[in-house]
């Protein structure tokens, strides 16, 4: 038998190998793939994963590009990863700062309950750490949102703007909507109440996934601090005295935070606008990247007010 033979059969095995490993992905665990593929686009696309020490542990940030800094902040149970293809089209205009949230993805804690107070600290943590004084705009979907906020309301010299996608600080989401799925039947109820009527159907084998992950994964460890979380909402008394501009994008089709949940906030915020969007829901980076661009390029543009 030669040497070459021997080679050739080698990496036919290997290769082999790797599809079925990556064929078992696809059908069992593919939003683990979805993981990896999301955060090793981030690295190719120039940005460097950093660690950030904050006191619920280290925080893992991806960080690159040049000029004013954006800060990207992503929902309960999702991690920086949700943010590529909006970091991809803004690198070469912006300092992208893009967090995994405190219990998410690489960042601290690993484990058990996550409190809405280590998110806070390690986001402040990570803005002290990477803005390097300078004033940051803070772009947040979902939980992002309301962190944004708190932070913004907590150290408004640190924020240009807050660009809110689909969440906010303030009382009121419907609570019909289970975040926390139990069956494939369920998920795929939930992800309808999330999504637009008109964008493709989430296959079978991803809704396994998503009920498999739910049971024990960042967005349940949060929901077990449900009781504290109250301690960090704001009112609409506090946020009629935020002076930091806010843009509101919108996902019309979101049954979690429907457009009057929106609305509440433009009716109390000194400088706001709404920008809605439509035939997309709760996470429309995702859902609609294109059209979601481009109202963040729309809300980049304008000048913020006076503080």
């Amino acid at each position: 038998m030669s040497l070459g033979w021997m080679f050739g059969a080698l990496l036919l095995a290997a290769c082999l190998a790797v599809g079925l490993v990556l064929g078992w992905l696809l059908l069992k665990r593919p939003l683990a793939l979805w993981d990896w593929g999301t955060r090793r686009g981030l690295t190719s696309a120039g940005l460097k994963q950093v660690v950030v020490q904050a006191p619920a542990g280290p925080q893992t940030v991806f960080v690159g590009g040049t000029g004013p800094v954006l800060v990207f902040l992503h929902g309960a149970g999702h991690h920086a990863g949700t943010w590529l293809q909006s970091a991809r089209a803004l690198r070469g205009q912006f300092t992208l700062v893009i967090p995994d949230l405190a219990g998410h993805g690489d960042s601290a804690p690993a484990a058990g309950p996550i409190q809405a107070a280590e998110i806070v600290s390690g986001l402040e943590a990570v803005i002290a750490s990477q803005a390097q004084g300078r004033p940051v705009t803070l772009v947040g979907n979902s939980l992002g949102a309301w962190m944004a906020m708190v932070v913004a309301t907590r150290h408004p010299d640190w924020v240009e703007r807050v660009i809110a996608v689909n969440g906010g600080p303030l009382k009121g989401a419907n609570a019909e909507v289970s975040l926390l799925p139990a069956t494939r039947e369920e998920a795929r109820t939930t992800m309808t109440q999330l999504r637009d009527a008109g964008s493709p159907a989430i296959p079978d084998h991803v809704l396994d996934d998503l009920v498999r992950r739910t049971r024990s994964g960042p967005l349940a460890r949060f929901s077990a601090t449900a009781a504290s979380m109250e301690d960090w909402m704001l009112t609409e008394e506090q946020l009629r005295t935020l002076r930091v501009p806010v843009r509101l994008i919108w996902g019309v089709a979101d049954g979690l935070m429907p457009l009057d949940y929106a609305q509440r906030m433009v009716a109390v915020l000194p400088d706001v606008e709404l920008i809605p969007l439509d035939r997309c829901g709760h996470v429309p980076q995702q859902e609609a990247p294109e059209r979601f661009l481009a109202a963040l390029r729309r809300a980049l543009g304008e000048t913020p007010g006076a503080r």
